[in-house]
């Protein structure tokens, strides 16, 4: 017992005098803080455009500096530089790091996995963790998508464990798009399903030569159709589907067709 307090003994040497210095150093580094971020703002919004990011992405370098060098201060205040102490210190920061970090150290782990087992390429579209988008690059803490709205998503790999992962494409260039109409019950379902049919095969992004199909299913409302065809590349599936959209809705006016109201769909989302 007498041995496990003489190890802690450096803690009697701990006067107000040092938490006064602590305290001080603590609010100097906040002020310090502050103006570092005031003042690289400032500069970064008078700077030219081309260097105006590259100072923004130097604040919080700099906080993160600033942070450090009060605790190496503040830690030098209340232990004693000796061998004994340092590796105590050591030791007892690697134990808090290592639990800090088991996160971190999980999504190493998945995304070593993701790249063995080749779950998901850079160029596909895939659904992780609720996000549809083109995989940009798969790093080993995370995977980044781009979605359709051109926004980049930083989704940590260890997701992996707990997500279920929608791949469209799985590395190939080409994928499946479904277009749906909602049409009034009453009126011919074969001569429909051949009009959007022949929308889907002259469209200047479908892939030729790749099948075309035409789902109908009867709703309490209407009847609902899904156009599926594949599209030449993955980047167009959107511009395919708009496509489809618009073609097919001018084609089935000019058939003299009603669509199912807004009114009696609701509900429905299969």
């Amino acid at each position: 017992m007498r041995r496990d307090l003489a190890n802690w003994e450096f803690l009697a040497q701990v006067t107000w005098r040092h938490v006064f210095l602590a305290l001080t150093v603590l609010v100097a580094a906040a002020v310090l803080s502050f103006v570092l971020r005031r003042g690289l703002r400032r500069l970064a919004e008078e700077a030219s455009p081309h260097l105006r990011l590259s100072i923004l992405r130097a604040m919080p370098v700099t906080r993160l500096l600033v942070a450090l060098a009060a605790l190496v201060i503040i830690t030098s205040l209340f232990v004693l530089p000796t061998v004994a102490n340092t590796v105590a210190l050591l030791a007892s920061a690697g134990l808090a790091l290592a639990f800090a970090l088991k996160d971190y150290a999980s999504s190493l782990l998945a995304g070593v996995l993701v790249v063995m087992e080749n779950a998901y390429q850079p160029g596909d579209w895939i659904e992780l963790a609720g996000t549809y988008g083109e995989v940009k690059c798969i790093e080993l803490r995370a995977t980044r998508l781009v979605t359709a709205d051109d926004t980049e998503v930083i989704i940590p790999n260890s997701r992996f464990w707990s997500s279920s992962i929608a791949n469209a494409t799985s590395g190939n260039r080409s994928l499946l798009c479904v277009t749906r109409f909602y049409l009034h019950p009453d009126h011919d379902a074969a001569a429909v399903r051949t009009q959007l049919t022949q929308v889907a095969t002259t469209s200047l992004h479908w892939k030729p030569g790749t099948e075309v199909s035409v789902v109908v299913t009867e709703q309490p409302w209407g009847t609902k159709y899904r156009l599926k065809a594949y599209v030449k590349e993955s980047r167009e599936q959107f511009l395919f589907i708009t496509d489809l959209t618009v073609r097919g809705k001018a084609t089935l006016s000019a058939m003299g067709i009603r669509f199912a109201q807004a009114t009696y769909a609701t509900g429905d989302s299969r």
